[in-house]
């Protein structure tokens, strides 16, 4: 299918408005996952060319994003990358572990970045970062597409090395998210030490439902955490 390339054009209107010279492209991969953590890539690209056929992750073949991965870890300026475990995600919440990760990636980064653009609508990372949303940004900007095929490639193979001890689940073709070889695992066999325990599949598994974790809010409330899939997917 073919797609209009990303552009510099966010980058340029930041440094224009705000003086930044250092800006970084953020994207997360795994947010909807049942295993694994979340994982955040900050990439620094500066305004040169990008690499002929990169875009959103989601829109490559396997292939091409390995392909792609090994031309951008030389072509970016820097990236970093930060995660945030399961267990972190249970006990803070996705919005929180998200920050957590990409805080994690921008302080990796050998230069702190002066500006952010971050993939989305909702700004989870805060103060006292300069940030800019962009909806679709995965896409329609250099850096954060950049990021968002690192994040990727790199997630996907570290959920095909963690899943090497739990074959029946098909980490290293799920990665991590839903699918039939990994709801019928869950049902036989429960969950990995991987896997998130606040999420919403654990209601529909009776012999496991005591493994959920409850994270209440200070006024007794039950937090919803946003992007995920319950068990009838």
């Amino acid at each position: 299918m073919p797609y209009e390339p990303p552009t510099h054009t966010v980058e340029r209107s930041l440094r224009a408005t705000t003086g930044a010279k250092v800006i970084a492209g953020v994207d997360e991969v795994g947010r909807g996952a049942w295993a694994g953590p979340v994982t955040v890539c900050a990439a620094v690209t500066g305004l040169r060319r990008p690499p002929e056929g990169l875009t959103d992750s989601k829109l490559l073949t396997v292939k091409r994003r390995g392909e792609l991965d090994g031309i951008l870890r030389s072509w970016v300026t820097a990236f970093a990358l930060g995660h945030a475990s399961p267990e972190e995600i249970d006990d803070l919440g996705m919005t929180a572990a998200l920050r957590l990760a990409a805080v994690r990636a921008l302080e990796a980064l050998p230069v702190r970045p002066e500006a952010v653009i971050l993939d989305g609508k909702h700004d989870y990372l805060g103060a006292p970062w300069r940030v800019r949303t962009v909806i679709k940004g995965d896409q329609s900007c250099v850096a954060v597409a950049a990021a968002s095929v690192i994040a990727k490639v790199y997630r996907d193979k570290m959920m095909a090395e963690l899943g090497a001890g739990h074959a029946d689940f098909g980490f290293a073709d799920n990665a991590g998210y839903p699918s039939p070889v990994h709801k019928a695992a869950l049902e036989e066999r429960g969950p990995t030490p991987y896997h998130r325990l606040s999420w919403a599949y654990l209601d529909a598994l009776p012999r496991w439902r005591h493994l959920k974790k409850v994270r209440s809010l200070v006024d007794g409330g039950v937090p919803v955490i946003e992007g995920q899939l319950g068990f009838d997917f």
